[in-house]
């Protein structure tokens, strides 16, 4: 399973949660990555966790003021991005652009989806995975794995109908150990989570008990 970690713009220390996150990593042999906002990549990076950013635009070199460039992101120690997260939507046309910049730039990749036409969609531009993510449930306190277990394995289906090497995340509402576990019942092989850890009073006590079914 592979453990996403989106710190969003939440008032956390990101180096603090990145060190804590390698440890974790490193005791369990889970594969947890942590995205920090743009201006603390590098410094996130430096822990030596596994580092990505929350974006990337579809644009190359030129005139883009405020674009979040791919080749800036793996330069400051990026090794992947989200894209098309609920927060951040974009157009096809625009998730596309982005695929392609960060595959310039020699990242991997991640788009978010929030229903199964969107995630067929997106598996057919040949992402290096989907997050899966009802909005409604982002932020709260039920995770779809429990919420709604259909939008996970419908996902699934569906990206398989497209290209079954894509793997699926399952984002929303993880916080648990049990979360995990389910989503990964359900055919998920990873999971997107933010705020379950990002606000967290002990960090460390989450990320432990979210990897322990999956170490």
């Amino acid at each position: 399973m592979f453990v996403l970690l989106n710190l969003k713009a939440y008032d956390c220390d990101p180096v603090a949660i990145a060190e804590t996150t390698r440890e974790v990593s490193e005791d369990s042999g889970v594969r947890i990555a942590v995205a920090p906002q743009s201006a603390r990549l590098e410094a996130v990076a430096e822990t030596g966790v596994e580092t990505w950013a929350q974006h990337v635009a579809p644009v190359d070199h030129g005139s883009h003021t405020g674009s979040a460039l791919a080749d800036s992101a793996a330069a400051a120690g990026a090794s992947g991005t989200l894209l098309n997260h609920s927060e951040k939507r974009r157009r096809l046309a625009d998730i596309d652009g982005g695929l392609e910049a960060a595959e310039r730039a020699g990242i991997v990749t991640v788009v978010c989806a929030n229903n199964r036409e969107q995630c067929k969609a997106v598996a057919a531009f040949g992402p290096d995975g989907i997050a899966i993510e009802p909005p409604a449930l982002i932020g709260g306190q039920q995770s779809v794995s429990t919420a709604d277990p259909d939008v996970v394995t419908e996902a699934v289906e569906a990206v398989g109908e497209i290209d079954d090497s894509i793997p699926v995340l399952c984002g929303a509402g993880i916080s648990t150990g049990e979360d995990v576990e389910s989503a990964r019942d359900l055919g998920a092989s990873g999971v997107l989570l933010a705020s379950g850890v990002a606000k967290a009073e002990e960090p460390e006590s989450v990320l432990r008990d979210l990897v322990a079914p999956v170490a």
